[in-house]
């Protein structure tokens, strides 16, 4: 479980430019939710993000994983619990080192670092296995250089990178937005069976309404840093992409 408590964020507080990016925001996601965050720009969703990742810390409010109170740790110190894939296929990767350099970082990340980044030929062996479900053809390639791939094929392998280790959390911060159309859905379905394979806890933020509809167990919808919506989606309340638009 996943809570957010009375949580708060302002930017330029005290100035004639201060921005109320989060007001009272009270959230839980259950263990397994696939949760979709939607609103126009500047409604709080990429402060949302920030704020469970580490990245921007509340100025009121209280965060919680299963009891754990994380509210005021930095982000290296959350890792252990919360993965996050970011919409430029590049910031999730390092591009001057190989595959296989890159999952054995992505393995170590939220362990404590003895400067080995080695692979043995075990770990070489299950991540080959774990990129050939990709059918990207990438599994014989895995001493090629990050940077010699597509965006498509980066943000492909960083959604498998994602949960190589015991995160709960998911993170995804438009992951096919700067992709093109069919690559885009692509990588939204392979992320879909990545959070049910591993029953993970996923919020997806997006501004893709058919994507909105499509995927996820419940909506969020966000407006000046509020919650205005919160729908969980069944067989009585599933809405489509036009019903969304209507919610702006």
């Amino acid at each position: 479980m996943i809570e957010l408590q009375s949580i708060h964020k302002s930017f330029h507080r005290g100035e004639a430019a201060e921005v109320r990016a989060l007001n009272n925001i009270n959230l839980q996601f259950k263990k397994g939710e696939f949760v979709i965050v939607l609103g126009a720009n500047g409604s709080g969703k990429s402060t949302l993000l920030n704020v469970l990742s580490g990245t921007t810390l509340p100025d009121e409010g209280k965060i919680t994983i299963d009891s754990t109170d994380i509210t005021m740790l930095p982000e290296f110190r959350r890792s252990k619990w919360i993965s996050r894939v970011f919409q430029n296929p590049l910031a999730g990767t390092v591009s001057e080192l190989t595959i296989l350099e890159n999952f054995r970082l992505a393995a170590i990340r939220a362990h404590p670092k003895k400067l080995i980044l080695g692979s043995t030929g075990r770990f070489r062996s299950l991540v080959r296995d774990k990129i050939a479900g990709l059918n990207l053809g990438l599994e014989n390639k895995v001493e090629a250089l990050m940077g010699t791939l597509s965006g498509g094929q980066r943000q492909a392998l960083t959604l498998l990178m994602a949960v190589m280790d015991d995160a709960a959390l998911l993170l995804l911060d438009e992951p096919a937005a700067a992709l093109d159309p069919k690559t885009s859905v692509t990588i939204m379905q392979l992320a879909e069976k990545i959070i049910r394979e591993h029953q993970l806890t996923a919020i997806l933020v997006t501004h893709n309404l058919k994507d909105a509809a499509m995927y996820g167990s419940r909506i969020v919808l966000m407006s000046e840093g509020s919650i205005t919506k919160d729908v969980l989606k069944n067989e009585t309340s599933h809405p489509d992409a036009v019903s969304l638009f209507e919610w702006f």
